[in-house]
């Protein structure tokens, strides 16, 4: 830590647990007592119950998960492979044209999400790219919503990139083809791993342009956790909450794994 004053240093982790426990932990703790609740007539929730998770576990809330599962891994893998391909070939280009590339790649996450729903809507709703009714429209709308991170997380590794490995290579008689493979992305393997986290995550909890797209047999949790809220089934919703955070939670720990493996390389 910077700051060597031990009095700076309590009064900075003071500021950090008021901004931290009601932001951040109070309400997810309270999404967390709702999911064992059956009533809520005071303050906090009440009545422990497991029901809510019988529910949310069995299903119409089973298939949602793994909707949601299958949507958001198919993403991420198209979102990486789509944007650790721009982010090589932007980085031949000179600076004028890889900030236009970038840009490009931004400008999804620019607008509302919303409106992304609304264009990839209009753009499959009519031959030869009829998707309109299928799950593969949801899928397509969270790889254009996630590909702008994946794209930024591996222009800035290869930025990073010691070019001095990749001359030797090249220097030794390595192909073009093997370079890339065996020296560029095992280097960019930590890089390339945080950003499927983080495509993953970001998919997982998708909402907005999914409600304007999914067909009644693809439907995401997240949908599932709004219908459930909206009719008045606040604890039920909560503990299908709770379950998506937890699927999101141990593939993220899974990525970790297999980020920290690939440091170690």
């Amino acid at each position: 830590m910077l700051v060597h004053s031990r009095g700076a240093r309590w009064a900075l982790w003071a500021i950090f647990l008021v901004l931290f426990v009601p932001l951040f932990a109070l309400p997810l703790l309270v999404v967390l007592g709702a999911s064992f609740a059956t009533h809520w007539s005071g303050v906090l929730p009440s009545g422990l119950t497991t029901g809510n998770y019988r529910a949310a576990t069995r299903g119409e809330a089973l298939q949602a998960l793994t909707t949601s599962l299958v949507t958001a891994l198919t993403a991420s893998l198209l979102a990486l492979t789509a944007g650790t391909w721009a982010a090589l070939a932007a980085a031949a280009l000179k600076k004028r044209h890889r900030r236009v590339v970038d840009a490009l790649f931004v400008l999804p996450v620019a607008v509302p999400s919303v409106v992304v729903g609304l264009s990839v809507l209009v753009a499959f709703s009519q031959p030869p790219l009829l998707l309109n009714g299928t799950g593969s429209i949801v899928i397509v709308a969270h790889t254009v919503l996630v590909t702008a991170f994946a794209h930024q997380s591996v222009s800035a590794a290869i930025v990073r990139l010691d070019p001095g490995y990749e001359q030797a290579a090249a220097s030794l008689g390595a192909r073009p083809a093997y370079v890339l493979w065996r020296v560029r992305l095992p280097l960019l393997l930590p890089s390339l791993t945080a950003a499927a986290g983080l495509c993953f995550a970001l998919s997982m909890g998708e909402l907005s342009a999914t409600m304007m797209l999914y067909p009644p047999d693809w439907t995401p949790l997240p949908v599932l956790i709004f219908a459930a809220t909206d009719r008045g089934a606040l604890f039920t919703g909560s503990a299908v909450a709770v379950v998506l955070m937890a699927a999101t939670l141990l593939v993220l720990l899974a990525v970790s794994r297999v980020r920290t493996r690939a440091s170690y390389r």
